[in-house]
């Protein structure tokens, strides 16, 4: 099943607030509601099938947004936008991966990585906070926020309470985060009402001692809760996966009767509900949402809820996951752009849902609510076209030997990015390349042969190739797309060429590996062309210059497929596929005067146009 497949909006069920509501609650939620956090300590409790604040009925207005999907010097923009649609409350994740790059080696405090930054930054903003630290979060985040260095482990059982290795990750990652979180805490004068204990695990397991597990950790380091769950509410039922004593959320789901049923004296509320949804390379068009109608009658039966998302931002660098069947079929990678179809749009903007969505907010809401901040400035720029700069060919590190391809993260520790695996062959045969972790470039002889592609909608599957006559060099250049981070299939979701590879039905063996992590370094250490690239895989760079800095589209329609770097930047991936086919770039990774644009095409010899837009599609 995939992503969400069973988070598709049903009819909302009429159901009154739970037992015992009535004016009085109205009033005193009016009340709790008009609270805001001020640095001093406040008390949040789960009661009576209700939210408490400070002893009273408090509805949670949520709106989910990532620091790690935001240019840091937009972060108070987003929240004001989110408080200004008339929200109360901003739902965030940790994504693990981006906080322990390697084993033991955390950075909490550069860039887009400083939550604790961001979360006083709602503070100030006066909004509350709803913590979703993981360790598991989704989120269409590459490996669902898990470090993909677990999986350089060969039998590594991630989510399992039972694996050694696994759990002792999930140990380090707890006990430096949760010194970080704990001052944060509203018991303690923060903003966090209600920390989440993993994320949707009943659509990956059933192992209810995972959950307790995992709450016991945060409680062992400082963190009491309250806590809360969020699920598809038919797995929770399949699996019993309920863990007593938190907050049901439901995830695009409206059965609230059959939800507390399980929850019991707990609240039960919509811990994500969809106002866009995710789109993949190869859909027609961007995913859109219809919530307002559902946004409505939350908003008359006094319903908590979090809006998944209010702004959805961008998947720099590399951070885009992807989804897939069980046995990893139909593997679907996310697009870089994490636009969602959310009210507020990649780079800031109201939306016409934005404006639906305030208007129910302030019929809502007891106060009036602030005047909507404009967007950051944005600019257009003319079409300029990066030069072949350095060819791939000509940048390989020293090979490693193997019997066998095997995969990135099991030959060179290696997380993303691209492998090279090279052997002299004779001409002449029929090549059959297996377990394309995601999409590979064929050449032999320095001649471009083909792609193959592990996305169907790409419409290169793996298929025999015919070499032509002559001895050469076989090179399968894999690139790879984010790990799956959803269900059964991330389990061993590896990078890189995972099967054999035949020739006339003999197994080759005996490669020669390169690892092309495409990293700072990788990049840094690029050795220029000379002459005209006699084959794809090449580098191209160009100068632009702006006479000022704004918010900017780079549209890549002229591409094929690769990576765009602004200024050292990595913006993310592009693909004529589509639908996406511009990249947002923030005015901070710009500077008026001179600007670098490095492209790496894996199919082009020749460049092509980029142009400066000012949105991510025409309307």
């Amino acid at each position: 099943m995939q992503r969400r497949d069973f988070l598709r909006l049903s009819v909302l069920t009429p159901l009154a607030l739970g037992a015992g509501w009535c004016a009085g609650d109205v009033r005193a939620t009016a009340a709790a509601n008009a609270l805001e956090p001020d640095g001093r300590r406040h008390r949040f409790e789960l009661s009576r099938q209700h939210f408490l604040l400070d002893g009273k009925p408090f509805q949670i207005m949520s709106g989910e947004m990532h620091p790690i999907r935001i240019p840091a010097g937009y972060w108070r923009h987003r929240i004001r936008m989110a408080k200004a649609m008339g929200l109360n409350t901003i739902a965030i994740y940790l994504m693990w991966n981006a906080l322990e790059s390697e084993p033991g080696v955390f950075d909490l405090k550069s860039g887009r990585r400083d939550f604790a930054k961001f979360i006083r930054i709602c503070q100030e903003e006066g909004m509350w906070v709803y913590l979703r630290p993981g360790p598991y979060i989704c989120g269409e985040w590459d490996f669902g926020g898990l470090p993909p260095y677990l999986l350089r482990h060969p039998h590594m059982r991630v989510r399992d309470r039972d694996d050694p290795d696994y759990m002792a990750a999930v140990r380090r990652y707890v006990a430096t985060v949760a010194p970080v979180i704990r001052p944060l805490l509203a018991a303690n004068g923060g903003p966090v009402l209600m920390v989440q204990v993993e994320n949707e695990y009943a659509s990956y397991g059933r192992d209810l001692g995972y959950l307790e597990a995992i709450r016991a950790l945060w409680e062992a380091h400082g963190i009491h809760g309250p806590f809360s769950i969020s699920d598809g509410l038919g797995q929770v039922r399949e699996a019993r996966t309920y863990l007593p004593g938190t907050a049901l959320g439901l995830d695009g789901d409206t059965d609230f009767a059959g939800a507390q049923a399980i929850a019991g004296e707990m609240p039960v509320w919509m811990g994500e509900g969809y106002p866009g949804w995710i789109t993949h390379w190869g859909d027609k068009d961007f995913a859109r949402g219809d919530f307002a109608g559902t946004l409505g009658r939350l908003l008359a039966e006094g319903r908590s809820f979090n809006l998944y998302v209010v702004h959805g931002g961008t998947n720099f660098g590399f951070g885009a996951g992807a989804n897939a069947n069980r046995d990893g079929s139909d593997f679907q990678p996310v697009i870089t752009s994490y636009d969602y179809g959310a009210p507020i749009d990649e780079r800031g903007a109201a939306t016409p849902d934005y404006h639906r969505f305030r208007a129910l907010l302030a019929a809502h809401v007891p106060h009036p609510l602030p005047e909507v901040p404009a967007p950051p400035p944005a600019i257009r720029f003319d079409a300029v076209t990066p030069q072949p700069h350095a060819a791939l060919w000509d940048n390989l590190p020293p090979p490693k030997s193997v019997p066998a391809p095997q995969p990135n993260e099991r030959l060179f520790a290696q997380d993303h990015g691209m492998v090279l695996y090279r052997k002299r062959v004779p001409g002449g045969g029929t090549l059959d390349v297996r377990g394309v972790h995601d999409d590979a470039a064929v050449s032999h002889g320095g001649r471009y042969l083909g792609a193959i592609s592990r996305v169907p909608k790409a419409g290169l599957p793996e298929r025999p190739l015919a070499l032509p006559p002559g001895e050469g060099e076989l090179d399968i250049l894999v690139d790879s797309f984010g790990h799956v981070g959803y269900g059964r299939a991330m389990d061993g979701d590896r990078k890189g060429l995972l099967g054999p590879v035949r020739l006339d039905g003999r197994e080759l063996r005996d490669w020669q590996a390169f690892s092309l992590p495409l990293d700072a370094h990788c990049i840094a250490s690029l050795k220029p062309l000379h002459g005209k690239p006699a084959r794809p895989g090449v580098f191209f760079r160009a100068v632009l210059h702006l006479p000022r800095t704004g918010d900017s589209y780079l549209d890549m329609a002229a591409w094929d497929k690769g990576y765009l770097w602004v200024n050292g930047h990595l913006l993310g991936r592009y693909w004529k596929l589509g639908p996406q086919q511009r990249l947002y770039c923030p005015a901070a990774w710009l500077r008026e005067g001179d600007n670098e644009l490095l492209v790496f095409d894996m199919h082009h010899t020749e460049g092509a146009p980029i142009r400066g837009v000012e949105t991510l599609h025409d309307a």
